[in-house]
């Protein structure tokens, strides 16, 4: 069961060929078997599981887009009743008292949720070796990083300990972990979906988004999430398209534009030679590819480590040991309490982002490193806006690199801040994003990266639906969990 796709199961669930009971206990069993290997999970949720799958299996609404199918939530996405905490000691305890706007949809949608996803610790990092419950291990290569801060999302899925699941992404991190093990991951529009109950850490570039076999399962799930939401002030009030209905449209004609910025002689050979094949499919399907220029691509990841840091240090704010959350045990006073409770509740990459967003923040700074950071955003963002008077999509890869060891770049945060190169200037822009496996490398997945304009989410879903038909590079399973 745990071998069909998302959309194939919705089918063997309508038609009645296997019940929600059966698939939501095949996947509870393989998260006993496996998980121990790969720390993906948090949080496991078997009662309440068995329960939701028992009522889809009883419930005669026809209606209901993902009845009984068994999905995966990062550990962000506040769930009533059910320890949220962001892979961090200081949200150890936390036990949110209310439903992330997402998450409530999903369960309109008829979800069974197996748990909470492991990840970088309030979602900054990499590589998912920064959660407070340990690192995230690729199913591919269990002395490899699954990716990040989703790592715990796209090992679950690439393992198939999960029919899909939900990530977020703020500089890269649905599509860099689907690259890394293998899935398909999408980061809709900022504001497409509803941020309300996602735990906040750069508040104008996180998106939640979701992570499947395919992208037709990503246009399943973004069917079910996306839309305007009163409590999020961020989210758009535009009509959402028939994500599902479209994938069958067309290509034909599409212009798909090669950014030659992110294909310098830095590139590594095998993945530069795995995008050419890659560009070699398209073409055949009718799409047409052609270069272009990203003149401030390069200044992406210097704005981007200013500006999120400096929304991190003000959002982590109110995590100081007072309201709810870890606090320090026999504080000698006020001043004792907060210092200590942020001291040890926060880890090293976490401190580091604070501090980081502190000091830019701070007078006689943010002139000239949070205002200039912004500057440089808004020229990323026109950019984009004039390829796209030229192009319908632009394509580069997704990472710089396969999955690399575990702790190969700990000690190194400016190279692991790298491993977002590709990834982070459609945060700094808003616009949607697509990883697709597109083959293997020495035994590792490769992915591509496709990005299109504003609440153009649609024509991504299209081209990778497209794409995966012609190919079968994401039907590829990690052998060791395949049985």
């Amino acid at each position: 069961m745990h071998k069909l796709t998302l959309s194939q199961q919705i089918e063997a669930l309508s038609s009645k060929q296997i019940s929600s009971e059966e698939l939501t206990r095949h996947y509870l069993n393989r998260i006993e078997q496996y998980d121990s290997q790969l720390n993906s999970f948090v949080t496991v949720t078997p009662e309440l599981a068995i329960e939701a799958a028992k009522k889809a299996d009883a419930d005669t609404d026809t209606t209901a887009l993902l009845k009984g199918v068994p999905l995966a939530l990062k550990d962000i996405f506040c769930m009533d009743g059910t320890k949220t905490s962001c892979a961090s000691k200081m949200l150890d305890n936390f036990v949110a008292p209310y439903d992330a706007t997402v998450v409530s949809k999903l369960k309109q949608a008829g979800v069974v949720t197996l748990g909470k996803t492991n990840m970088d610790e309030f979602a900054m990092g990499s590589s998912s070796e920064s959660s407070f419950y340990g690192g995230v291990k690729n199913p591919w290569d269990t002395q490899r990083v699954p990716g990040g801060s989703s790592g715990g999302s796209a090992a679950a899925v690439a393992a198939r300990l999960a029919s899909a699941s939900l990530g977020t992404d703020t500089g890269g991190s649905i599509r860099q972990p689907a690259a890394l093990c293998g899935v398909t991951g999408l980061k809709p529009t900022y504001g497409r979906v509803s941020r309300y109950g996602m735990i906040a850490y750069a508040s104008s570039l996180d998106q939640g988004g979701p992570f499947g076999v395919s992208a037709q399962d990503c246009a399943y799930l973004l069917q079910a999430i996306a839309g305007h939401d009163p409590k999020d002030s961020t989210s758009v009030d535009t009509p959402v398209a028939d994500y599902i209905g479209g994938l069958e449209q067309s290509v034909k004609g599409l212009r798909i534009g090669m950014p030659e910025e992110f294909f310098d002689p830095q590139l590594d050979t095998g993945i530069a030679q795995q995008i050419t094949a890659a560009c070699e499919v398209l073409q055949s399907m009718g799409c047409e590819i052609k270069p272009i220029s990203l003149p401030n691509a390069k200044l992406a990841i210097a704005a981007y480590y200013v500006i999120a840091p400096a929304e991190a240090s003000s959002n982590l704010s109110r995590y100081d040991g007072v309201r709810y959350g870890y606090r320090c045990d026999n504080p000698k006073d006020l001043q004792d309490m907060y210092y200590r409770s942020r001291s040890e509740g926060f880890g090293d990459e976490v401190k580091r982002r604070i501090m980081i967003g502190t000091y830019v923040l701070s007078a006689g700074y943010y002139d000239a490193y949070y205002v200039k950071a912004q500057k440089i955003r808004r020229l990323i963002s026109e950019d984009y806006q004039q390829a796209f008077a030229e192009v319908d999509v632009v394509l580069s890869p997704t990472s710089p690199s396969t999955a690399f060891r575990i702790d190969e770049k700990s000690d190194d945060p400016v190279t692991m801040y790298l491993s977002d190169i590709y990834t982070i200037g459609v945060n700094l822009a808003g616009l949607p994003g697509i990883s697709l496996p597109i083959g293997l490398q020495a035994g590792l997945p490769v992915g591509m990266q496709l990005v299109s304009n504003y609440f153009t989410e649609d024509v991504l879903l299209r081209l990778g639906h497209q794409y995966q038909k012609n190919t079968q590079h994401h039907l590829n399973m990690p052998s060791a969990f395949e049985l």
